[in-house]
């Protein structure tokens, strides 16, 4: 028999991948052009060229079992220093290697942290609303969630709830920044209120509380935003990143976690994170990646292509009367349910053949996500069906369409 443990996980599984596969499904049934899929953050611009051939390069380069072999649990040092450099070229930090650790992509980086700071029983707050996954990456630990309600006319956490709900078994706050699903980014302000709450509770409760600053979209920002680096404005703060959304390679699995020297207990906490990153399965990064972003670590996505998606579907859907948080950064945006029950909106937009996913999943009930990481021209096309979508509710009339 299974585990009670992976039965939950099966009742909650994701439902961006579901509705994912559901949208696979109608493509079969009546074409793929017909089909106006927001519903997974797969990112669509093209891989960087110096990317490609930095992967080139190091095949060509390395001999193979230098190449293929283990290295460090950490990854290689040459990298991690690499990636130090770059962060302080950046941020004015002062990073040297040790503060550097190669995982198995942002979700690598957050499953190794909690399994080295989690006892059963601890807890991880989490800001509505959140990446869904949180939620199971706190379970794979036998922790358990706390969820920060949002100040729902910014998106921004509700801090007197936040007060209210650390406790003595809060270990650890995971910031998204910017923010998936919302596109909203904690500025320094807020970083820097969330800060002062937590160094009052650590005072009074007389143990360290981390941040885990969950950081794969830094670079997907708009508007001259910038995204605050946490370490500077709190000692006990992890970094972790991935290179899937600025690089376009989500299959590649490759990022990193960063862990200050101001850090409490540094040492230990290093030896932890290099043990978990073992024994939780992945041994260590994948080798060639490694070695390819090293050498990429100036490059990024098309973020103009992006912001051009964002400025003409937050403008349509606004025009046809939807109500939608403009996004600062991500490729995401969240649009307020026009009925209580978002699961039903989600299915009225289905019979339009749009796909969208609800809030709920999210933390965030009377929301839906739409990833607006898609070709244009399918953006373009979808717009008959949002206005056909506004007219169902009344928002425009349907003469007009």
């Amino acid at each position: 028999m299974i585990s009670k443990q992976i039965i939950e996980d099966i009742s909650n599984s994701s439902a961006i991948r579901a509705m994912f596969t559901e949208g696979q499904q109608l493509a079969e049934q009546i074409g793929a052009e017909n089909v106006y899929d927001f519903s997974l953050g797969n990112p669509c611009t093209p891989v960087p060229e110096a990317y490609t051939q930095a992967l080139l390069d190091v095949i060509r380069e390395d001999d193979s079992l230098g190449l293929h072999g283990y290295m460090a649990n950490t990854g290689y040092p040459q990298v991690c220093q690499a990636v130090a450099e770059s962060l302080n070229e950046r941020f004015h930090t002062s990073f040297g290697g040790r503060n550097v650790i190669m995982t198995v992509g942002a979700a690598g980086a957050i499953n190794i942290i909690l399994k080295t700071l989690f006892d059963p029983g601890d807890e991880m707050m989490v800001f509505a609303p959140y990446f869904t996954e949180y939620r199971n990456y706190c379970g794979n630990w036998r922790g358990r969630l706390t969820v920060v309600q949002p100040d729902f006319d910014t998106m921004l956490p509700d801090f007197a709830d936040m007060e209210r709900k650390v406790t003595p078994r809060t270990k650890a706050v995971i910031i998204n920044n910017p923010v998936n699903p919302s596109g909203v980014i904690y500025s320094e302000e807020v970083i820097s209120r969330i800060a002062s709450i937590l160094r009052a509770k650590q005072q009074e409760y007389g143990h360290e509380i981390y941040i885990i600053s969950d950081e794969p979209y830094r670079e997907i920002v708009f508007d001259g935003k910038e995204t605050p680096f946490l370490t500077k404005y709190y000692e006990n703060t992890f970094v972790t990143y991935s290179f899937s959304k600025s690089l376009s390679i989500p299959g590649d699995r490759i990022g990193y976690l960063v862990i200050p020297d101001e850090m409490a207990d540094f040492e230990r906490t290093y030896s932890g994170l290099a043990i978990a990153n073992r024994i939780t399965g992945f041994i260590n990064a994948p080798a060639l990646m490694q070695k390819a972003v090293a050498r990429c670590l100036k490059e990024q996505t098309d973020v103009a292509f992006y912001d051009q998606n964002r400025k003409r579907i937050y403008g349509a859907l606004t025009e046809l009367g939807f109500t939608c948080i403009k996004p600062e950064g991500t490729f995401y945006m969240f649009i307020r349910s026009p009925q209580e029950d978002e699961l039903e909106f989600v299915a009225a937009a289905k019979r339009h053949h749009i796909m969208l996913v609800n809030g709920t999943t999210f933390g965030c009930p009377g929301y839906v996500r739409l990833a607006y990481c898609v070709p244009y021209e399918m953006l373009e096309r979808s717009l008959p069906a949002f206005a056909a979508l506004a007219a169902e509710y009344g928002f425009i009339s349907a003469r007009t369409l």
